[in-house]
């Protein structure tokens, strides 16, 4: 009798733990399959995508539980949730790969930077090869085309939007992706040939409108859907085969809202690279995407006067 006894609890210790190895199955499915959530109501599912890495938080909390609860069913299943993240995410813990042929650098400069001259000056110290820039105003124009002048000569603006480069720019034009609704004074995308020593590059600057999140809303971004879809229309119609895009694309690139642009270019590189809001970034909605060539490593600089900071990435042609 003392060994059954003695086997009890052993066996019921299996049995612990039941409802954190259900929460450690769940958040497991979530972050492999996060379009099994709905978008309705409040697009939900967007909002999960948005900061989906942030889910990985939970693997602490359920391995305290199953602790707490001397669970070793529910140990054992942590490893789902954990094993699931580092699947997802655990490749953009790489160190960057080669440095490629181009270095491009996008940032939203804020149109309330209270120094844009001195953004400029930070931008233009970097190496890059291409500068784009989002919220830029009249006022903030001549300081980045004073600042930018020597080591990037050719230059682009459509209304909020520019870019700098080293090489020459020919086939500006402006690529409209204003929501219904919205006045013709809201310019915010454009498209430029880049003349590289590698060849023409078909290059997009575009600043998709914001989203808001409020508690009885939840996740509000149709403009920025409608807008995503416009700007992937004009990338679809693109002749020529490179293409790098650049631009405040207002989410993550697992948001679902944005699947029509994503769909059309290259994965992006090593790196999180977290670019908002500055003072503490918790997802990089600054984004630089490729197609017919790979982005190979994604970084963020130094924090300027804007509320995004600015991103680099290194592309191979």
């Amino acid at each position: 009798m003392a060994t059954k006894t003695e086997r009890r609890p052993a066996c019921g210790s299996w049995t612990r733990g039941r409802v954190t190895a259900a929460l450690c199955l769940l958040v497991a499915v979530l972050l492999v399959f996060p379009g099994l959530v709905p978008n309705t109501p409040g697009r939900v599912g967007s909002l999960l995508e948005t900061f989906l890495p942030w889910l990985g938080l939970a693997v602490p909390v359920l391995l305290a539980l199953a602790l707490l609860r001397r669970s070793p069913l529910a140990t054992c299943a942590v490893l789902l949730p954990a094993a699931a993240w580092c699947g997802v995410f655990g490749g953009l813990l790489l160190s960057g790969g080669a440095a490629g042929e181009l270095t491009v650098v996008q940032h939203n400069i804020s149109d309330v930077n209270p120094d844009p001259a001195a953004t400029a000056r930070a931008l233009a110290a970097t190496d890059a090869d291409l500068i784009a820039v989002e919220e830029l105003t009249a006022p903030a124009l001549p300081a980045f085309e004073a600042a930018m002048a020597a080591g990037r000569p050719h230059h682009a603006t459509r209304g909020t939007v520019g870019l700098w480069s080293k090489y020459p720019l020919t086939g500006v034009r402006l690529v409209d992706i204003r929501p219904k609704g919205v006045g013709e004074g809201w310019n915010r995308g454009l498209r430029a040939t880049a003349r590289t020593p590698h060849g023409e590059i078909a290059v997009y600057v575009a600043h998709l409108p914001s989203v808001r999140i409020g508690p009885a809303t939840g996740l509000s971004s149709g403009p920025r859907d409608e807008s995503a879809r416009l700007l992937a229309e004009a990338l679809a119609a693109e002749p020529l085969d490179r293409v790098i895009l650049l631009g405040d694309l207002n989410s993550t690139l697992d948001d679902r809202g944005l699947e029509p642009v994503t769909s059309l270019m290259g994965e992006t590189g090593p790196g999180f690279a977290f670019s908002w809001p500055a003072k503490l970034p918790v997802a990089r909605i600054d984004q630089v995407l490729a197609r017919s060539a790979t982005v190979t490593r994604v970084r963020t600089l130094p924090a300027t006067g804007s509320d995004h900071l600015p991103v680099a990435a290194a592309i191979k042609l």
